[in-house]
């Protein structure tokens, strides 16, 4: 796919780590605006730390991280909460506050980062729970909400400051079938009305070829990415057996 605009988000030639263990290294990729980017990968193989690297939370042993033409790796410490404005993260387990209502779970980030007055907060903090279907849930505690819901809730909290990028972990862990399916649809929803770019930390194949426009497998072994693409593309032509067979949830036939 040939991309005149530059990209979002610039992987490069990034290695990660913990003391004297490579996670992976040397992996470069692009992300442009819009996208649906998918990062899949067995367990272990660092799919959730390359996340954290790319939103600053871990420094990369080497190589750069640029989001939105920053750089975001040699930033300091105001430059990088300059730059991580930009974007909007929901974790895995969601991460709402349990002794908040949704209402002001959503409204935290804009108490931190803005001026806004309460009533344009809590105006805010509305539009972005009608965005992800929770209206009327406003005053409700996470703890009386579905899994479905909470993850809804997260997202909409991501959203509150208007980021461009989101980024997030695992969105569908822990949930059925059905619900899982509803959230890619609500993925499916705001990248197109709200033309928000996400970057999507996930092992649910289903979901990768419903919502995923190009993405990268992380491979645990090689220490670095074995295939980028269009899933599709890469399930059905990919030239590596092993990335074939892990997009087609086959057995690889191992020559001894």
């Amino acid at each position: 796919m040939s991309h005149s605009e530059n990209p979002v988000v610039s992987v490069k030639n990034l290695s990660m780590g913990f003391d004297d263990v490579i996670i992976m290294e040397n992996i470069s990729f692009d992300i442009y605006s819009g996208e649906i980017f998918v990062i899949l990968g067995g367990s272990g193989s660092g799919k959730s730390t390359l996340l954290k690297h790319m939103i600053g939370l871990y420094p990369p042993l080497s190589g750069r991280i640029i989001i939105n033409g920053q750089d975001l790796t040699g930033a300091d410490e105001s430059g990088k909460m300059q730059i991580l404005r930009e974007i909007g993260i929901s974790y895995q387990s969601g991460a709402l506050f349990g002794s908040m209502t949704l209402l002001e779970n959503v409204r935290l980030p804009l108490e931190e980062f803005t001026n806004l007055s309460k009533s344009a907060m809590d105006l805010v903090s509305r539009i972005k729970l009608y965005q992800v279907g929770l209206i009327g849930y406003e005053n409700h505690m996470p703890s009386e909400l579905s899994g479905g819901m909470q993850k809804r809730a997260a997202i909409a909290r991501a959203m509150a400051l208007d980021p461009a990028i989101l980024f997030l972990d695992e969105p569908s862990a822990g949930l059925d079938p059905i619900t899982s399916m509803e959230l890619d649809e609500l993925v499916l929803n705001l990248s197109r009305s709200l033309r928000i770019t996400f970057v999507i930390v996930t092992h649910e194949l289903s979901s990768i070829f419903k919502i995923g426009r190009r993405m990268i497998i992380l491979d645990k072994k090689r220490k670095t990415i074995a295939a980028q693409g269009q899933p599709e593309d890469l399930r059905l032509n990919s030239p590596d057996p092993w990335v074939r067979s892990f997009l087609n949830r086959e057995p690889l036939k191992r020559q001894q």
